[in-house]
């Protein structure tokens, strides 16, 4: 075993730093598909502290620890010698890379929402990169405007869509995890990202904030999201905590519902330095301040 982990991490090296020579910028991964560096700041005393995306030079900020440099990227997996695969960054320069993950465990037929959505809003997919998963689903990778922050998202644009974008990202082809390896499909793996085409850019980018929200909405839809943040099982706290502080912020009430899904989180299981992260970064893809 200890050899065959060690030939995975081999080949995810080799893969990241050809990704890297495209212009990707990659971290390391586990066989769970997660950053293979722990956090150097999981057992800092103060969990108000600001939260720190590599200021501190250390590794361990997950996608904030990214890179094109060869010596880095060498530097990331020697700390990480039980990687067996790569994630790719989403959002950074050149190719502003957004992902669009079709996933086929949600029970929905992904890619034929995916094209309902296209004919219903007239674009097409281009010729692009590919990348098939274990369970079967595909990501289609497109490249976006350098103007333009397209935010994550689960199942918002369709159900069974999930969007990787600033501050996500994708699992590279020749990865290995716990369900398989990723792998590129025929014919895709020399393509360059597509230009995302505008009418797709249009529903993947947050529609326009109301200022203000009336204390009536914001207090029912509120009550809502946080009920939703509560029910959340393992696996899931992060991410319907970062989906509600979106949708609060996109309503106009995110700053006065923060307390209450702080508290939701934690009451969950996440810890407070956690929730605050993900709290924080919802913010910041909304264009909102905490």
């Amino acid at each position: 075993m200890a050899t065959t982990d060690r030939q995975a991490t081999t080949l995810a090296l080799a893969h990241a730093l050809s990704a890297a020579e495209r212009g990707l910028a990659v971290i390391p991964l586990s066989r769970t598909k997660l950053p293979a560096l722990r956090s150097p700041h999981r057992d800092d005393p103060d969990p108000s502290a600001p939260v720190c995306h590599g200021a501190c030079g250390r590794f361990g900020h997950g996608v904030y620890d990214a890179t094109t440099d060869p010596r880095r990227i060498r530097e990331l997996f020697a700390a990480a010698p039980w990687a067996t695969g790569y994630g790719i960054a989403c959002g950074l320069h050149p190719h502003h890379l957004i992902g669009i993950d079709l996933d086929t465990k949600s029970g929905t037929d992904s890619s034929a929402a995916l094209r309902e959505l296209a004919l219903r809003h007239l674009f097409t997919i281009p010729a692009t990169v590919v990348v098939l998963t274990p369970s079967g689903g595909r990501h289609l990778w497109l490249s976006g405007p350098p103007d333009v922050v397209v935010p994550n998202s689960a199942s918002r644009l369709a159900p069974g869509i999930d969007i990787r974008g600033a501050g996500g990202y994708l699992v590279g082809p020749g990865s290995r995890t716990d369900n398989g390896v990723y792998s590129t499909a025929p014919g895709t793996a020399q393509l360059p990202p597509a230009p995302c085409p505008p009418a797709l850019l249009r529903l993947l980018t947050p529609p326009p904030r109301p200022r203000h929200a009336t204390p009536s909405s914001a207090g029912r839809h509120g009550q809502g999201l946080v009920q939703f943040v509560l029910a959340a099982h393992e696996g899931q706290r992060n991410t319907r905590l970062f989906w509600a502080a979106c949708r609060a912020y996109e309503n106009g009430f995110g700053p006065d519902l923060v307390p209450a899904l702080l508290d939701a989180a934690i009451r969950t299981g996440l810890t407070p330095r956690e929730a605050r992260s993900t709290l924080a970064s919802a913010a910041r893809m909304t264009a909102q301040r905490p």
